[in-house]
Protein backbone atom coordinates (compact mmCIF):
# COMPACT_ATOMS: atom_id res chain seq x y z
CA UNK A 1 0.00 0.00 0.00
CA UNK A 2 1.47 3.33 -1.04
CA UNK A 3 1.37 6.44 1.09
CA UNK A 4 0.27 9.83 -0.14
CA UNK A 5 2.95 12.49 -0.39
CA UNK A 6 2.43 15.04 2.41
CA UNK A 7 2.80 18.01 0.06
CA UNK A 8 0.21 16.46 -2.26
CA UNK A 9 -2.20 16.21 0.69
CA UNK A 10 -1.75 19.96 1.31
CA UNK A 11 -2.18 20.87 -2.36
CA UNK A 12 -5.11 18.58 -3.21
CA UNK A 13 -8.46 20.34 -3.09
CA UNK A 14 -11.30 18.53 -1.36
CA UNK A 15 -13.76 18.27 -4.23
CA UNK A 16 -16.34 16.67 -1.96
CA UNK A 17 -16.70 20.13 -0.36
CA UNK A 18 -15.69 22.50 -3.15
CA UNK A 19 -14.92 22.76 -6.82
CA UNK A 20 -11.86 22.45 -9.03
CA UNK A 21 -10.55 25.55 -10.77
CA UNK A 22 -12.65 27.06 -13.51
CA UNK A 23 -11.90 25.77 -17.00
CA UNK A 24 -10.79 29.36 -17.69
CA UNK A 25 -8.01 29.13 -15.08
CA UNK A 26 -4.63 28.78 -16.70
CA UNK A 27 -1.51 26.86 -15.83
CA UNK A 28 1.60 26.71 -18.01
CA UNK A 29 -0.20 28.96 -20.49
CA UNK A 30 -3.15 26.61 -21.12
CA UNK A 31 -6.82 26.92 -20.21
CA UNK A 32 -8.22 23.69 -18.68
CA UNK A 33 -4.80 22.76 -17.26
CA UNK A 34 -5.33 24.04 -13.71
CA UNK A 35 -8.71 22.31 -13.51
CA UNK A 36 -7.17 19.02 -14.67
CA UNK A 37 -4.38 19.37 -12.10
CA UNK A 38 -6.88 20.05 -9.30
CA UNK A 39 -8.83 16.92 -10.23
CA UNK A 40 -5.68 14.81 -10.56
CA UNK A 41 -4.43 15.86 -7.13
CA UNK A 42 -7.85 15.28 -5.57
CA UNK A 43 -8.10 11.83 -7.13
CA UNK A 44 -4.67 10.91 -5.76
CA UNK A 45 -5.64 12.21 -2.31
CA UNK A 46 -9.01 10.45 -2.33
CA UNK A 47 -10.95 13.72 -2.27
CA UNK A 48 -12.24 13.84 -5.87
CA UNK A 49 -15.87 13.20 -4.98
CA UNK A 50 -17.87 13.09 -8.22
CA UNK A 51 -15.01 14.54 -10.28
CA UNK A 52 -12.78 12.44 -12.52
CA UNK A 53 -9.29 13.13 -13.77
CA UNK A 54 -8.45 12.31 -17.40
CA UNK A 55 -12.10 12.82 -18.39
CA UNK A 56 -13.16 14.13 -21.81
CA UNK A 57 -12.74 17.76 -20.67
CA UNK A 58 -9.21 17.10 -19.39
CA UNK A 59 -8.45 15.26 -22.60
CA UNK A 60 -9.05 18.39 -24.69
CA UNK A 61 -6.08 19.94 -22.86
CA UNK A 62 -4.01 16.76 -22.62
CA UNK A 63 -4.53 15.93 -26.29
CA UNK A 64 -3.61 19.39 -27.52
CA UNK A 65 -0.56 19.49 -25.25
CA UNK A 66 0.47 15.99 -26.33
CA UNK A 67 0.47 14.71 -22.74
CA UNK A 68 -0.79 11.47 -21.23
CA UNK A 69 -3.01 11.74 -18.20
CA UNK A 70 -1.16 8.88 -16.49
CA UNK A 71 2.16 10.68 -16.87
CA UNK A 72 0.80 13.93 -15.47
CA UNK A 73 -0.86 12.10 -12.59
CA UNK A 74 2.40 10.31 -11.80
CA UNK A 75 4.16 13.68 -11.60
CA UNK A 76 1.38 15.15 -9.44
CA UNK A 77 1.85 12.25 -7.00
CA UNK A 78 5.33 13.63 -6.18
CA UNK A 79 3.67 16.57 -4.42
CA UNK A 80 4.89 19.10 -6.97
CA UNK A 81 3.43 22.58 -6.55
CA UNK A 82 1.82 24.56 -9.38
CA UNK A 83 5.11 26.17 -10.40
CA UNK A 84 6.79 22.77 -10.73
CA UNK A 85 3.77 21.32 -12.55
CA UNK A 86 3.80 24.26 -14.99
CA UNK A 87 7.49 23.64 -15.66
CA UNK A 88 6.82 19.91 -16.18
CA UNK A 89 4.02 20.68 -18.63
CA UNK A 90 6.21 23.12 -20.55
CA UNK A 91 9.01 20.54 -20.75
CA UNK A 92 6.78 17.62 -21.80
CA UNK A 93 4.13 19.28 -23.96
CA UNK A 94 4.31 19.28 -27.73
CA UNK A 95 6.44 22.27 -28.71
CA UNK A 96 4.31 24.87 -30.51
CA UNK A 97 4.64 28.54 -31.36
CA UNK A 98 3.01 30.62 -28.63
CA UNK A 99 0.38 31.92 -31.04
CA UNK A 100 -0.92 28.36 -31.59
CA UNK A 101 -1.48 27.96 -27.85
CA UNK A 102 -3.08 31.41 -27.59
CA UNK A 103 -5.43 30.60 -30.47
CA UNK A 104 -6.30 27.22 -28.95
CA UNK A 105 -7.03 28.88 -25.59
CA UNK A 106 -9.29 31.42 -27.29
CA UNK A 107 -11.06 28.75 -29.31
CA UNK A 108 -11.97 27.01 -26.06
CA UNK A 109 -12.80 30.17 -24.11
CA UNK A 110 -15.33 31.16 -26.73
CA UNK A 111 -16.50 27.76 -27.98
CA UNK A 112 -20.25 27.45 -28.05
CA UNK A 113 -21.89 24.21 -27.03
CA UNK A 114 -22.91 23.75 -30.68
CA UNK A 115 -19.22 23.71 -31.60
CA UNK A 116 -18.36 20.78 -29.32
CA UNK A 117 -18.28 17.15 -30.51
CA UNK A 118 -21.67 15.51 -31.03
CA UNK A 119 -21.35 13.25 -27.98
CA UNK A 120 -20.78 16.23 -25.70
CA UNK A 121 -23.70 18.15 -27.20
CA UNK A 122 -25.98 15.18 -26.66
CA UNK A 123 -24.77 14.69 -23.07
CA UNK A 124 -25.12 18.41 -22.26
CA UNK A 125 -28.69 18.53 -23.56
CA UNK A 126 -29.81 16.73 -20.39
CA UNK A 127 -26.92 17.72 -18.13
CA UNK A 128 -27.47 21.49 -18.29
CA UNK A 129 -31.11 21.57 -17.10
CA UNK A 130 -30.33 19.00 -14.40
CA UNK A 131 -27.18 20.66 -13.03
CA UNK A 132 -27.11 24.37 -13.83
CA UNK A 133 -29.22 26.42 -11.41
CA UNK A 134 -32.24 27.96 -13.15
CA UNK A 135 -31.41 31.43 -11.80
CA UNK A 136 -28.08 31.50 -13.68
CA UNK A 137 -28.84 29.38 -16.74
CA UNK A 138 -29.23 32.60 -18.75
CA UNK A 139 -25.49 33.23 -18.21
CA UNK A 140 -24.56 30.08 -20.14
CA UNK A 141 -23.32 31.26 -23.54
CA UNK A 142 -20.17 29.21 -24.01
CA UNK A 143 -19.15 25.67 -23.15
CA UNK A 144 -16.98 26.70 -20.19
CA UNK A 145 -19.92 28.65 -18.76
CA UNK A 146 -21.68 25.38 -17.96
CA UNK A 147 -19.01 24.54 -15.38
CA UNK A 148 -18.76 28.06 -13.98
CA UNK A 149 -22.55 28.24 -13.56
CA UNK A 150 -22.86 24.80 -12.00
CA UNK A 151 -19.94 25.49 -9.66
CA UNK A 152 -21.46 28.76 -8.48
CA UNK A 153 -18.98 31.15 -10.10
CA UNK A 154 -21.93 33.04 -11.63
CA UNK A 155 -24.16 35.09 -9.35
CA UNK A 156 -27.88 35.46 -10.01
Amino acid sequence: MSTINENLKKLAPDLTKGFPASPHAMLAGYVLAKRAVDKGRAELAGTAGEYHFDCPLDNFFLGFAGLKGADLKEFLATGADDEAVAKWIEEHATKRPRIEIVKWNNEWRYRRISETPDGIQEFMEDYIPQNVPAEVIHHVRYFFDIFDAEEKRFKA
